[in-house]
């Protein structure tokens, strides 16, 4: 990202509906940050925060600071669970998912639907989906 992001936010159009921010073609993106995203490399350093214990491999997708300040009650019930690396909003769709409403929906099945074997499958699910360079896996 260029250095005032943050500033140059509200210029760029949301294509997204609710609470996230999506612009596939954010023009405060960098090239080498495009590449990043594309290859899903920016997610690296998230590891460092699986290893401290504050996200996990598999879970809901992680707020932002600005989502949390708009949250509606029912919003809330989605971080009962620890962020993860991937998920069910992940594997059902990744960036093509542009309704809040529909990332909620995602990540309150995987609470439901929450086992150590479905865990494994959505893991095996992502990386079939980073290898096929596939937005959803099945």
């Amino acid at each position: 990202m260029v250095s005032n992001a943050d500033e140059l936010k509200a210029h760029v159009d949301n294509e997204a509906e609710g609470l996230i921010f999506k612009n596939a073609a954010d023009p405060r993106i960098t090239r080498v940050g495009q590449f990043l995203r594309k290859t899903s490399l920016d997610e690296v350093p998230q590891f460092w925060n699986v290893l401290k214990g504050d996200m996990s491999l598999v879970g809901t997708r992680p707020p932002t600071a600005d989502e949390v300040r708009h949250y509606n009650d029912h919003h809330w019930k989605r971080l009962d669970v620890r962020p993860g690396l991937t998920g069910q909003w992940q594997v059902s769709g990744r960036s093509a998912i542009k309704n809040f409403e529909e990332i909620v929906e995602l990540d309150l099945h995987y609470q439901r639907h929450w086992s150590p074997t479905y865990d494994l499958q959505l893991l095996v699910l992502t990386v079939l989906a980073l290898l096929l360079k596939k937005s959803e896996a099945y």
